[in-house]
This record gives C-alpha cells, structure tokens and sequence, in this order.
C-alpha cells in the first residue's frame, strides 16, 4: 500500500471515529449526513478496504492477527471498565451495567456488548471481529464466483437484514446474525473500492457531487419528527438492529455518507496531511472509541463539583447525557478527543517502550 492511499485511510479512520464522539453528543459535523446514519457503516467499509485477499488462503494467520488486534484488548478494556464501573458504584449508589458474571464477562460482548455502560460503544469490536471472520469465509466459498455474483449476493444480504429485523423476534443470537447481515455488505463495498475502484475509476467529480446532495436531500424526505426521543434525522441503531419504519433508507443514507466522507478525505488531503493531531486520532481509534464515555463522565463529575452539584443528579440520567448541552457540547467534544486521543498515543508508547522500562527488565533476569 503506497504511503498517499495509507495517510488518506488514517484520515478516513480518524474522521469516523470523530463522527462516533459527535454523535454521541447529539451534533452532526456535515449537517447532511446526521448522526448515526452511517459511521459505523464506515468503519465496516474502511475494514473491507484494508482486507488483504492472501488471507483467504492463510485463515488461520487471519484470525490470530484478528483476536490479537481485537479480542485480547477488548477483553483488557472489559477488566479494566468493571473495576471502574465497581468503584463508581462504590461512590455513587449506581452500578452503571450489567452484574458482574462470566456470562456477561465472556459471552454478552458478541451479543450487544453493553456489559458496562462507560464501555458500550465498544460493542463494535467483537461485531467487526465475527464480521470478518465472516466476510473471510464467504469469500473463500465465493472465490470462483463472479464480481457480478457476489456484488449480488452481499446487497442481497444486506437488503434482507431490516425486513428481517421486523419479522422475527430479536433474541440475541438472531441479533447477532441480522448485524452481521447488515454490516457484511459494506465490508464487501469497501472491498470492492478497493479492488475495482480505486485508481481505476475517478468518482469524486462535481457532478457526482452534485447527485449526492441533490439525492441526500431527497433522503430527507424520510426523515423522522425533529422530537428528541424520536431520535435524529436519518439515524438507524444497529447495535440493536432499529430501523424504525425504515426498510431501505438505511442502507442508502449508509452509502451516500461514506461515499461524502471519501470525497471530503480526497478534497482536503494536501491540507490536513502533515496535521499530526489528525494522524494521531486515525492511529488510536480503537483508544478513542474505549473510553470516550469514560472522559465524558468525569467532566461532568468535576462540572458538578465545581458547581457545587451533587452527582445524584447525573445518577438521574442515561450514560450518555452531558449537563447544559447547549453551551458546553463543543467543550465535551473538544476535551474528550483532546484527551482520549494523547492517552491512547501514551499506551501505544508504553507499550512499545516495554522492554526500555528498567523494572521490567528487572523481573525478566
């Protein structure tokens, strides 16, 4: 992979986990392409861009880089988040998840992985690791099929994910397979630009452009009511698989988001290319994404300490309410990317460094 096509995935990285931090504080960054109507979509489809076809014949190389580079720090993340969950709890009277058992320790992350609160935007990891694995076995069957065949087969089951989703009860295994429905089809689209797009093709023309926002705005027709508990604009939960009303809304608004996210990566490359701060956020997303709720949280607590506040009220409100949104979202915003961004680039250093720390190398004569 030329350095040009890396820097410009890292961007891509960093500016869909910026768009998971801003929807979860309820603000869009391209105002028509609202929250959660296509960032995880993006990921999904960045993941299908960095997939390497030599693993079909080395499944076993594949899925030991995939649990090492996914599962083990996932698994770090969930000790970690129930000692802290155990310690707020400890301190406010709320035990903010589920209880404490080896189900929920082992088995609810590949559910919906909502475990603990301050950590349920991970649930993503273990979604894309059996994703993938997934995606790494269809095309193994498929790999003598046509482009044509398996372009089909992918939309296929992407399309089929939301009625589906409707027609049967949602129990957790049935969940599992209705995300992982869903979210194989933009992996395979990230694969598909990849392999039959990029630098074969240009297109990121005016003119597609102008289609893009001219069909986005068409999208918005089916917008739900601008009512708070009625949720934003074009958005769709896939964690619990809710589409609303919605049968083939999703899967479109999902594509014209990242088609606009690739755009806006391409246009302002030679601008934000040397932006080290940017660079930093594509390399820690998994970081970010880890313990953004976490940040979020202890800005309110010393918010309300500074304010004299007791934290019952905070205890009043789901994980991811801020106090006083309307002047301080863009604070939250600011601090927290700030924050988990040059804490996630300090871990990667220890991590690296481990070896240098004297100590450590004191217990290992």
């Amino acid at each position: 992979m030329d350095k040009i096509l890396s820097d410009k995935i890292n961007i891509l990285k960093a500016l869909a986990i910026t768009l998971v931090v801003s929807g979860h504080l309820e603000f869009s960054i391209f105002g028509m392409f609202p929250p959660y109507s296509f960032q995880l979509a993006l990921f999904f489809f960045i993941s299908g861009m960095l997939f390497k076809d030599k693993y079909l014949d080395n499944v076993r190389e594949f899925i030991q880089k995939r649990v090492k580079s996914l599962l083990v720090l996932y698994f770090i993340y969930e000790a970690f988040y129930a000692v802290v969950t155990g310690i707020i709890y400890k301190l406010t009277g709320k035990f903010w998840g589920m209880e404490y058992s080896l189900k929920n320790f082992f088995i609810t992350p590949f559910l919906n992985g909502h475990q603990f609160d301050l950590s349920c935007p991970m649930w993503f990891v273990p979604q894309l690791f059996i994703t993938m694995l997934t995606f790494l076995f269809l095309q193994r069957l498929m790999r003598e099929k046509s482009e044509k065949v398996r372009f089909v087969f992918y939309l296929i089951l992407g399309l089929a994910a939301i009625p589906l989703s409707k027609a049967f009860p949602l129990t957790p295994v049935f969940l599992l397979a209705v995300r992982t429905m869903f979210s194989l089809l933009f992996v395979y689209l990230g694969h598909f630009y990849m392999t039959r797009i990029y630098g074969n093709y240009n297109i990121f023309t005016p003119k597609i452009l102008g289609a893009v926002i001219c069909f986005q705005a068409f999208l918005w027709h089916f917008n739900r009511d601008f009512v708070p508990e009625h949720g934003i604009g074009l958005s769709y939960v896939l964690v619990w698989a809710r589409f609303d009303s919605q049968l083939i809304v999703p899967i479109l608004t999902s594509i014209t988001g990242i088609w606009f996210s690739l755009f806006f990566v391409n246009v302002t490359y030679d601008y934000i290319k040397n932006i080290k701060f940017i660079k930093l956020v594509g390399e820690n997303t998994y970081h970010i994404m880890a313990n953004h709720l976490l940040v979020m949280f202890i800005i309110t607590a010393a918010i309300f300490k500074l304010n004299g506040i007791p934290m019952s009220e905070r205890s009043a409100h789901d994980i991811y309410w801020i106090f006083n949104p309307v002047q301080n979202t863009y604070l939250y915003f600011v601090i927290t990317m700030v924050v988990t961004t040059l804490s996630g680039a300090g871990l990667k250093h220890l991590k690296t460094n481990y070896d240098k720390i004297p100590l450590v190398n004191l217990f290992k004569r």
